[in-house]
């Protein structure tokens, strides 16, 4: 029994919630769709390259929650559920986290992305333990800001090793399953690094290092 770690975007699913949440917004006109899917794009080859200014992007990606009330945020990610996401979620991923829990290993997904967009996709791979971005709440309603720190980059390896300490658990024996270059700090961590459909920069430091390369969309 070991901790299996696994990203969301790009790695359990077949694309990048973060950016179909902005596409979905722009596509019911509940954003200004132009302005909006515009800097959306710039903020996801930003990512790609690994120059994203984390804080920047969570001040417009966390915007549109401030605007609405939490029902209607719900109605309309149920609808992005069902029109986004469910088509990314394949059987080759499903299986992989069913071998690691036929193993009984602790299933963990860990993303930058922020928990009113990936909580409920979690619950599709029925992962109970998630690490994301954390939206700040205030009476019931989001405010736009984020709470505690981003689990993006090294932000996520300091979120983990503060879940590891609540949880009682370490990293003894662990996995961790990324496409991103942007994962290097915590791949380096773990016992077991492998790359999943790697960009080309993990893919190069995954060829030196020996690491794995999975393919599970490609």
């Amino acid at each position: 029994m070991a901790l299996a770690i696994f990203d969301l975007d790009n790695t359990l699913l077949a694309g990048d919630s973060d950016y179909l949440w902005g596409e979905f917004l722009c596509e019911k006109g509940i954003v200004d769709g132009d302005e909006y899917d515009n800097k959306n794009r710039e903020f996801y080859a930003a990512y790609q390259q690994g120059t994203m200014n984390i804080f920047e992007f969570l001040e417009f990606a966390l915007k549109p929650l401030s605007l609405h009330p939490m029902e209607q945020l719900q109605a309309w990610h149920k609808e992005y559920m069902d029109e986004k996401i469910s088509p990314l979620i394949r059987e080759t991923a499903l299986a992989l986290v069913d071998k690691h829990r036929q193993n009984g290993d602790t299933l963990l997904v860990i993303t930058a992305t922020n928990s009113f967009v990936t909580a409920p996709i979690v619950k599709q791979f029925g992962i109970d333990n998630l690490i994301a971005t954390e939206p700040e709440i205030v009476d019931g309603a989001y405010t736009g800001a984020v709470a505690g720190t981003p689990s993006f980059q090294h932000g996520k390896v300091e979120r983990l090793e503060s879940w590891l300490t609540e949880n009682n658990e370490t990293l003894e024996g662990s996995w961790f399953y990324s496409d991103s270059h942007n994962d290097l700090p915590l791949l380096k961590l773990v016992t077991h690094p492998l790359a999943v459909d790697p960009d080309d920069e993990l893919k190069s430091h995954a060829d030196q290092h020996g690491w794995p390369i999975l393919h599970l969309h490609s």
